[in-house]
């Protein structure tokens, strides 16, 4: 079974003056707090390679970054030319409030590297407005990536699963995908209201979830793959492992552990699903779920 990692970034830093320099470089001003200074520099897909490799990850799946089409046809066109043989697939960003979204990813399809192109994700975590998933506007824009035939993105934080459900309810011919679990305090250790909202939101047919993003919403330095299961559990129950799907978060998870460390705790929170269920998880999911050419598989 090809193993996949469905959740990863890259990004190319400006320099501190003068911007910008050189093509693919952008503003990260995520980056600028003290807690995240040991991931602010840059990271690449050779970066990426040598450490999923030790991993046994033969794919991935590119995720945006920043709320930039630009970024999204870079990532795309960087793909298809350095990519080769490790990415399958890039979720990109487009402003789905935009009257003509339905052109920006018909243009972005007709680039380079356009066939790789299987979602659409936007921040919603940072939006003031818990609600703003309901937007008239913003469900255009959805209906439009479900019109394209890609996936989208859901990234929430736990007080905006509500809107998230209502959404998907709204969209039931959209395919979504959770990502991070849409991060409980698991440093904490509560699971209200989120456990509650999550297997709510599992009960919709058209939504798959990401085990990702777990090791860095724990204690960061002290995590344990205990620490984690109470979570991972109820994600496995809730969606059962044909509707869940593996992703790093990497370089994010350097924060709190290398990439093999979450690989390994991942396979630990997996380890009692039968052979079957760790290739959905591992893999099955994620080429089913973003439609992954066969080809880059």
């Amino acid at each position: 079974m090809i193993r996949i990692d469905a959740h990863h970034h890259i990004w190319r830093l400006l320099p501190g003056a003068p911007p910008p320099t050189g093509p693919g470089r952008r503003a990260h001003d995520w980056l600028n707090g003290a807690d995240l200074a040991p991931i602010r520099r840059d990271f690449t897909l050779d970066d990426l390679s040598d450490v999923a490799a030790v991993a046994e990850i033969d794919r991935t799946v590119l995720v945006q970054v920043v709320p930039e089409v630009e970024e999204t046809a870079d990532f795309l066109s960087l793909s298809a030319d350095e990519g080769k043989g490790l990415v399958a697939g890039v979720v990109g960003w487009v402003d789905l409030t935009d009257p003509g979204v339905d052109d920006v990813l018909a243009a972005l399809r007709a680039g380079p590297g356009g066939d790789l192109l299987v979602g659409v994700r936007h921040l919603v975590q940072g939006e003031p407005d818990p609600r703003w998933l309901t937007r008239p506007d913003v469900r255009r824009g959805l209906a439009a990536v479900e019109g394209a035939g890609l996936v989208y993105d859901l990234l929430t934080l736990v007080h905006q699963l509500p809107a998230a459900i209502e959404t998907v309810r709204a969209l039931p011919g959209a395919t979504f995908v959770l990502d991070h679990l849409s991060k409980p305090p698991i440093a904490t250790g509560e699971r209200e209201p989120w456990e509650s909202h999550l297997r709510e939101l599992a009960a919709e047919p058209n939504v798959t979830c990401k085990l990702s993003g777990m090791v860095t919403e724990a204690d960061p330095v002290g995590w344990t793959v205990a620490d984690l299961r109470p979570y991972a559990d109820v994600v496995l129950d809730a969606f059962g492992p044909s509707r869940v799907m593996f992703g790093s978060d990497w370089p994010v998870c350097l924060l709190a552990g290398s990439y093999e460390e979450v690989v390994a705790a991942a396979e630990g929170l997996t380890a009692g699903l039968t052979a079957d269920e760790r290739d959905e998880v591992f893999g099955g999911t994620a080429a089913r779920v973003y439609r992954l050419p066969g080809e880059r598989l």
